[in-house]
């Protein structure tokens, strides 16, 4: 079967309000209104470089819904996996305004949102194996047990078809019944995936080492090909089965305005030169340097660049 999507990715994309103003959020009058959902930035980013790229969810009938729908079909996403659904809203979340580099809280109106009720039903055969590539995403599996249901499902059957996987780990405690259970789930992923991309921190929690290289192996000795690891400010570091290992410095940002993104970003950067047969080495500088546009702007998506904007 042709390719017709190089990447398709499941997730839950929601309405998000960003305060206008900085301070609590209590007192925040004004707001911008975005589409928000780590999938839902990676598929943006991955489209707006020119790759074809495909987004399975459910939203609500409802105003947030059709908004979602109208930001897919604004960055040219497909949306042809998506199900509008009768009985469940469209989740939304408030998040406030930082511009000191520090961590924006994020308030979440997403229980029992109609991306919570994803499941296997949504696996159209014939669609995910249209595309080359999946990327997969810990948030995602922590909606509902019948969405991890589905990234499970969906990762044997594209695994089985011979199609590379992607997978980022985007630990959500607070969406897990436990760390335990979140560990042993997101590990079960992972091991299905070829490309592991967590942060060091991450990293540390799913595998209990506390070096690169320990986590690295971790996932090496079990069969994952790469894993790739982001090491903050240092930049990240990578080891592959054969052995092929490397630091790769970070992009230095003199005025960091926004983190929450910067692993989209790079997820984007990794998968995006990977796919297009770039070194491993040059797939994490590109990381590297979409996750550094990421942080320099408020939202989770507008410092994704596109094609000329990179500037490759």
């Amino acid at each position: 079967m042709q390719n017709e999507l190089d990447v398709i990715t499941i997730g839950e994309a929601m309405a998000m309000f960003v305060a206008a103003e900085t301070g609590d959020l209590a007192a925040a009058e004004k707001f911008v209104k975005r589409a928000a959902g780590a999938e839902l930035n990676v598929a943006t980013g991955l489209a707006r470089l020119g790759l074809k790229v495909g987004w399975v969810s459910r939203v609500g009938n409802d105003s947030f819904g059709r908004y979602v729908l109208q930001q897919l079909a604004k960055e040219q996403i497909d949306s042809r996996g998506v199900t509008t659904d009768e009985r469940y809203a469209t989740g939304f979340q408030l998040k406030s305004k930082v511009d000191d580099g520090t961590d924006p809280i994020v308030e979440y109106f997403r229980k029992g949102s109609a991306a919570s009720h994803l499941s296997v039903e949504d696996f159209n055969e014939a669609y995910f194996f249209s595309a080359r590539h999946l990327h997969l995403s810990g948030v995602a599996a922590a909606l509902s047990d019948s969405s991890l249901e589905l990234l499970n499902h969906t990762a044997r059957a594209m695994k089985a078809k011979g199609k590379t996987i992607s997978f980022d780990p985007n630990l959500r405690p607070v969406l897990w019944k436990s760390e335990a259970e979140m560990v042993k789930q997101l590990n079960q992923l992972a091991l299905q995936a070829d490309w592991v991309l967590p942060g060091v921190k991450e990293g540390v929690i799913l595998t209990g080492q506390k070096t690169p290289e320990g986590i690295a192996d971790f996932y090496l000795d079990k069969g994952v090909k790469t894993v790739v690891l982001k090491t903050g400010a240092d930049g990240a570091w990578f080891k592959t089965a054969s052995g092929e290992k490397g630091a790769v410095a970070a992009v230095k940002v003199d005025n960091v305005v926004d983190t929450v993104g910067a692993g989209d970003g790079f997820a984007v950067g990794v998968i995006s030169a990977l796919l297009e047969g770039k070194t491993l080495s040059q797939a994490v500088s590109r990381g590297n340097k979409i996750g550094s546009l990421a942080i320099q702007v408020i939202g989770d998506s507008e410092g994704l660049p596109t094609r000329s904007a990179l500037g490759e």
